[in-house]
């Protein structure tokens, strides 16, 4: 049918419309109406370039039913279609690094479609009670604290099959999925004991060690404090930090998000002043904190959070920026076997544009070769594939890096997303480790392979 035949399908002009923000600070953000314009204008322009048909099944569910049912017509979707679409993205990003349109690049056009999707979840739930699996998810510190009041408990139930499917059918979390265990001690607690903490603020950098690190795997928290001090950095640990609100944000809890953000800005905020860069273990967490962080706050967090952006980095980043340094070390006294290293380039490391120093400084340990940099997404992406809907096409999706991973033929993986890791080895057999770590092994002359934890299942 042309457009003369079905006069609802007028064309839309690719640039942005009156209701056009990426900023919950401004009134449009929020008006339904606005909103509804620019998600046409973002179906329409999708729809005649195609080139993020790939990643996750935002876009095959667009073409599929423009194509199959609504005959190009934009237009033609309903509030059910706009749901399965919007629905299906689960923010890796990928598709705001690849499209030519972006306010990054500069374009008149101005799309950004991962965070039209956040706008899209932020104004369905506006207002709305949150459901039990987004009270879990969104908050991974009260679960850390709950699960280590049980005291091993809650480790034993994420093995049990009745517990699991008794978690999946009341809050949502698929039976199958493999959950990280939580640490009988959080991060901090072990950093204080060990002189990592302070009572006053300084140093040349302090750690955001992440709610992942925190709660369930401190020893990469360790292994980030060992190396930068052995490659001569004043770094200093915090208590009291929380979770960046990544989680909650990818339900549009943009409320918790401020919350989460304030605090840690409270707590960092004093070491940035004496002069400390903030080096993040999780790209996921450096993404919020630099891109994130300085447009969703309000008022005088705003400002903060944008004081702080540009001291935010990845923790490999940084050792990558002093490599040239007297103070680097390169006393090595092991290496992984074999000496080949296949390395996942996270989603939300490329997002932010700064490179794989991670994979970079690995080929500073003698005898190792990078022999893949696999930069297909694993499919995890945050809580998407712990979903009793997310989880198969997380598997799905993440197939071309298992994979790649696999064809690579090295012994040692790498990946900087502990997230990453977990899908790995649940999908692909094999856990990739924190370069950090690998580097923490190098120096302390330790052992890799299946006796140190990383081998085949």
């Amino acid at each position: 049918m042309s457009t003369t035949e079905n006069p609802s399908a007028t064309r839309i002009s690719y640039h942005p419309t009156p209701g056009l923000s990426y900023d919950p600070a401004d009134a449009r953000y929020w008006e339904p109406a606005a909103l509804e314009g620019e998600l046409r204008r973002a179906f329409e322009i999708c729809h005649g370039c195609r080139m993020c048909f790939k990643y996750c099944d935002s876009f095959p569910r667009l073409f599929e039913l423009l194509d199959e049912k609504y005959d190009g017509d934009v237009h033609g979707l309903g509030p059910g279609d706009v749901a399965r679409v919007m629905d299906a993205c689960f923010q890796c990003k990928l598709c705001e690094v690849q499209c030519p349109y972006t306010p990054r690049d500069g374009h008149e056009f101005q799309l950004d479609f991962p965070k039209l999707v956040h706008r899209y979840r932020g104004v369905h739930a506006r207002g709305r009670p949150k459901t039990l699996r987004q009270r879990v998810l969104n908050d991974p510190d009260t679960a850390g604290k709950l699960a280590r009041l049980s005291l091993g408990m809650a480790n034993l139930a994420n093995r049990s099959r009745p517990l699991r499917v008794l978690m999946e059918k009341t809050v949502g979390v698929h039976r199958d999925k493999q959950l990280p265990d939580f640490a009988a001690e959080p991060f901090d607690a072990w950093a204080q004991r060990n002189g990592h903490v302070r009572p006053e603020p300084g140093g040349e950098v302090v750690l955001f060690q992440t709610c992942f690190v925190q709660h369930n795997e401190p020893g990469i928290g360790q292994d980030a404090l060992f190396v930068l001090r052995k490659n001569g950095v004043d770094a200093r640990v915090v208590r009291g930090l929380v979770c960046c609100g990544m989680p909650a944000w990818e339900q549009g809890d943009l409320e918790a998000v401020r919350a989460q953000a304030r605090r840690d800005l409270d707590l960092l905020l004093p070491y940035v002043e004496k002069g400390a860069k903030v080096l993040v273990v999780n790209p996921t967490c450096s993404m919020m904190m630099r891109r994130e962080w300085p447009h969703l706050l309000d008022g005088l967090d705003r400002a903060r959070a944008q004081r702080l952006a540009p001291v935010v980095m990845d923790v490999s980043e940084y050792l990558w920026s002093i490599r040239n340094e007297a103070r680097f070390s390169l006393d090595f006294r092991s290496s992984p076997p074999g000496g080949k290293i296949a390395y996942h380039a996270p989603c939300h490391l490329r997002a932010q544009g700064i490179g794989f120093k991670g994979r970079d400084l690995l080929r500073k340990i003698p005898g190792v070769t990078v022999a893949a940099t696999v930069m297909e997404c694993c499919g995890h992406d945050g809580t998407f594939a712990m979903t009793v809907e997310g989880f198969e096409p997380s598997r799905r999706i993440g197939q071309k890096a298992f994979d790649g991973m696999r064809g690579a033929e090295a012994e040692t993986w790498a990946t900087d997303c502990p997230l990453a890791a977990i899908q790995f080895e649940q999908h692909a057999g094999r856990r990739p480790l924190h370069p950090v770590t690998i580097l923490a092994r190098a120096y302390r002359g330790e052992a890799f392979g299946p006796a140190a934890g990383e081998g085949e299942r």
